[in-house]
């Protein structure tokens, strides 16, 4: 009779578990395409601290907007800075966004390029960032800064480098609200993790093939979004589904 009662307890528990948290996802196949695997959400629990607030320096330069990420100009957006080179981390960076606070006030700015002499915790804004927070006279601030997730217009987008082909394939991760960490694309019944270069563009020296071409891209805080059907432009920029979540 004890062991009943203990059985039928845990039959109760178990039950009860269920109820609350649903049925789990059996793991993806590899013979399975994106569209039919299935989702649900699951309970996390997430024990990340917020990002740390790091301790540097800030300088200026004539800045356009374009540089080692290769993002191109932006001649109307110039609240952009480099990065020094520890902490480009081989165009992990390259994206993001940074709240940065200095002796007259804050701004926050796009990590666009990298700053090869500059030591850990430096970055070089542009003249236009700068002014936010000292004055252009000063050349040289003491600064605070932080990886931040801002709102940002529309969803994540695709950009195919010049030159690239279905024998030789270089995607680029453009409005990304967080910092990128992966690129996958699916083929053979499964995910293939693209290289990542030091010039921010992923590339498959094999070639991804003609297209359409079905993504994943996860962020840095593991977050992850899926986008089918996206077909190759050479030099162009296709927009995918979804914006990342905030970071925390």
């Amino acid at each position: 009779m004890k062991n009943f009662r203990n059985n039928f307890k845990r039959i109760i528990l178990l039950a009860g578990l269920a109820v609350l948290f649903g049925p789990l996802a059996a793991a993806p196949t590899a013979a399975q395409t994106p569209d039919q695997i299935k989702r649900y959400l699951p309970v996390i629990f997430n024990a990340r601290p917020a990002n740390p607030v790091h301790t540097g320096i800030a300088t200026y330069y004539n800045a356009t907007g374009d540089g080692n990420c290769m993002f191109g100009p932006s001649p109307a957006d110039l609240m952009v800075t480099a990065i020094n080179e520890e902490e480009y981390a081989g165009s992990a960076a390259c994206g993001a966004y940074v709240f940065v606070s200095g002796p007259k006030g804050t701004v926050t700015v796009r990590i666009v390029d990298r700053c090869p002499e500059c030591l850990k915790g430096h970055l070089d804004l542009s003249r236009e960032a700068f002014s936010r927070i000292a004055d252009l006279s000063q050349g040289r601030v003491s600064i605070t800064w932080q990886v931040v997730s801002p709102d940002l217009p529309g969803p994540i987008a695709y950009h195919f480098k010049d030159g690239s082909n279905q024998w030789w394939t270089a995607v680029q991760i453009r409005n990304h609200r967080n910092p990128v960490a992966k690129l996958e694309f699916f083929t053979g019944g499964r995910w293939i993790s693209v290289p990542r270069t030091s010039y921010n563009y992923f590339v498959q020296a094999t070639g991804m093939g003609p297209g359409p071409y079905s993504f994943r891209v996860t962020d840095a805080y593991g977050n992850v979004l899926v986008d089918n059907n996206i077909p190759h432009v050479e030099n162009g920029t296709i927009n995918g589904a979804r914006q990342f979540p905030p970071g925390p």
